[in-house]
C-alpha cells in the first residue's frame, strides 16, 4: 500500500500536501481501495471558507457514497476539474492526478494535528 512519507494524513483517510499556506487534499490509497470504483466526485464548496472537519464534498463509488471532511480550516480555492470527466483518477493515482481540492490555510497551527505517514500506517494496520 502506498503511503508517501512527505504527506500528512487524517483519521478520515485523507492526505494533505502542505505548500506554504496552500494545502492540496485528496483521499488515501487505503480509502480508494475500501471504496472501490469511484464514479463521481462532488465538491460544491469552491470559494467557500470552511472549518476543519466540515464536509467539503462527497465521493461516490459503485457501492457507497462517502463524505469528504476538510482536514484544515480555510478557503477552498481550487477543485480538480479533471475529476468530472475521469473520477477513476482517484483510484489509479490518488496522490497525483486524483487530488481533489486546494485550500488556503486559515490556521497553520492545525497542521500539527495531522498524522505523519508512520502514525497513519499504524491507524490502518499497514
Amino acid at each position: 500500500m502506498n503511503i508517501p512519507s512527505n504527506l500528512k494524513y487524517t483519521k478520515d483517510h485523507e492526505w494533505v500536501l502542505i505548500d506554504g499556506d496552500i494545502a492540496t487534499v485528496g483521499i488515501t490509497d487505503f480509502a480508494q481501495k475500501e471504496l472501490g470504483d469511484i464514479v463521481y466526485v462532488e465538491v460544491e464548496t469552491l470559494d467557500q471558507s470552511l472549518d476543519k472537519d466540515e464536509v467539503f464534498g462527497t465521493v461516490e463509488a459503485v457501492k457507497t457514497v462517502s463524505d469528504l471532511f476538510l482536514p484544515l480550516s480555510g478557503e477552498i480555492i481550487e477543485f480538480n476539474d479533471a475529476l468530472e470527466a475521469s473520477p477513476e483518477d482517484v483510484n489509479t493515482d490518488p496522490y497525483g492526478k486524483g487530488w481533489m481540492v486546494k485550500v488556503k490555510i486559515a490556521n497553520a497551527s492545525e497542521i500539527e494535528e495531522l498524522l505523519s505517514s508512520d502514525t497513519y500506517k499504524e491507524l490502518i494496520g499497514a
